[in-house]
């Protein structure tokens, strides 16, 4: 196998490197759509106890719904190819936004606020200076866990037709050839990985500026 692993990278690393332009164009696009959605909401769920209930609701259903079910749901609706492989990732991607968005300005301590109102801040000064930057690591965290799961499920997009690594797997295990799935599925969990490091890296810098500039 390790003969073959060579063989492919030797005569077809092009198009293995299509393959992760592909996966990680798609799961950057779906991450910023679902931030789009889920970070304006979560502020408002904070904000709001039945805007919170409705996210919470919505999230927690949302994650039962298997990857794979809710692809071939949506292929009656629309079809196969990019749009509804985005549209499915952008659904289970929600949920940590979601949550962690609303848990992040929920935990802001009111004493920071009235420090800020004491300073002569307006409620776009508390939410810029004070509110966001307190909430971005919970908010970092739920990008980290939504990007992880993006990534892990837009394997299953080859499914109908919208590419990415996971074109390696199921051709691997369609043609009976375990090197094309180990090709895949290691990539997929390096790409899974780095995300991960990289934005437990960011949350640990973020959580240090907040130590040295919100100390009180």
């Amino acid at each position: 196998m390790f003969n073959q692993i060579i063989h492919y990278f030797q005569n077809n690393s092009g198009q293995y490197w299509g393959y992760v332009g592909q996966h990680i164009g798609i799961s950057v696009l779906t991450l910023a759509i679902a931030m789009a959605i889920a970070l304006p909401l979560g502020y408002l769920g904070s904000r709001n106890r039945t805007v919170a209930g409705f996210c919470t609701a919505f999230a927690q259903v949302l994650r039962i719904i298997p990857s794979l079910a809710l692809l071939f749901l949506l292929i009656p609706f629309i079809g196969t190819g990019l749009l509804p492989a985005l549209i499915a990732l952008i659904i289970l991607a929600l949920p940590p936004l979601l949550i962690n968005t609303i848990l992040g300005f929920n935990e802001v301590s009111p004493l920071y606020k009235e420090v800020g109102e004491a300073l002569g801040m307006d409620q776009r000064q508390l939410r810029r200076q004070i509110e966001i930057p307190l909430a971005m690591p919970y908010i970092l965290n739920g990008i980290k866990l939504a990007l992880i799961e993006i990534i892990a499920s837009a394997t299953l997009a080859t499914y109908i037709g919208a590419g990415g690594l996971g074109t390696l797997i199921f051709t691997g295990l369609g043609l009976y050839n375990m090197a094309y799935v180990l090709i895949g599925g290691v990539s997929v969990a390096l790409l899974s990985l780095l995300a991960m490091l990289g934005f437990d890296y960011l949350i640990r810098k973020v959580q240090q500026h907040e130590q040295s500039n919100y100390s009180i």
